[in-house]
């Protein structure tokens, strides 16, 4: 049986993301009123560590599987291939109430794969993040403000489980937006994976000029400072989506070369004129 409020976390991989949700949630006044144990746990981390990040709100750093997924929540913060791999050993050791989740980018694979198990699964993805990595650069308001995507059916968000995770989310500032994994992972192929991919890509284009660069090439390519390490999941999960966009995004590009090549200012003014409103939009509504 599902409880009605949370009063136990894990979470499982205590890079960026995972020790940024730690120290939102510690700070949340939901999250006291409901006196919510903290566990966590990563493989990576040495006795110094475990003491810095008991420091940012951990309650308990806990290497016994079993009792690590014995929570109400279990937050899989690890890269994608990896929580996936979890979800295995999940199925076998965690208990019938616990609702298991993720912070993965993308949403369809590891969703199959939790139903295939069985298992009690919402995914989760906030719009959040920095290039630097690890539980150093996290900040406990990394979230607030910025949206976090939820994916689930009807049925799953409308338990009181489920509400009171949204409630935690929102507690700590977050936007929530409800969609399907499917709906998710085409979404982020073109406002997150598309991005990377082009800031990647026109960095290693222009390696030869890039001493000659000035602060407009900086900022566009702030991406290429991503780690493989993070991105190698991310397109294996989601590749047919970031390929389909970059063969859209190259057709508007090879428009766009054909307007300048013919001189078409009028359509080249017009392009100007709409990236200008939008970009209004954007900063209007990151300022929200």
């Amino acid at each position: 049986m599902h409880k009605t409020c949370i009063g136990s976390i894990s979470i499982i991989g205590l890079g960026l993301i995972g020790a940024s949700v730690l120290r939102a949630l510690k700070k949340s006044p939901l999250a006291a009123e409901q006196r919510i144990m903290f566990k966590g746990y990563d493989p990576s981390f040495d006795e110094q560590d475990i003491r810095q990040v008991k420091e940012l709100g951990l309650d308990r750093f806990e290497a016994d599987k079993k009792q690590l997924y014995d929570a109400d929540l279990v937050i899989l913060a690890a890269p994608v291939g990896v929580n996936i791999a979890l979800l295995d050993e999940i199925s076998r050791l965690a208990p019938d109430h616990a609702l298991i989740s993720d912070v993965s980018s993308t949403k369809a694979a590891i969703a199959e794969r939790a139903a295939g198990l069985g298992i009690d699964f919402i995914g989760m993805h906030p719009i959040a993040g920095r290039e630097q990595q690890g539980y150093h650069a996290s900040h406990d308001e990394l979230f607030a403000g910025k949206t976090v995507i939820v994916c689930a059916d009807t049925g799953t968000i409308s338990r009181s489980d489920v509400g009171n995770l949204l409630e935690l989310l929102k507690s700590i500032q977050c936007r929530i937006a409800v969609m399907t994994p499917e709906e998710h992972d085409r979404i982020v192929a073109a406002i997150s994976h598309l991005p990377q991919m082009l800031s990647t890509a026109l960095i290693n284009y222009c390696a030869g000029n890039i001493d000659k660069s000035g602060p407009g090439f900086s900022t566009l390519t702030r991406l290429a400072g991503s780690s493989w390490d993070i991105w190698q999941d991310i397109v294996a999960t989601n590749r047919e989506n970031i390929a389909s966009e970059l063969l859209h995004f190259s057709k508007e590009l090879e428009q766009l070369a054909d307007d300048i090549h013919n001189g078409r200012m009028d359509r080249i003014r017009e392009r100007f004129g709409r990236a200008n409103m939008l970009y209004d939009k954007l900063k209007d509504r990151s300022n929200s």
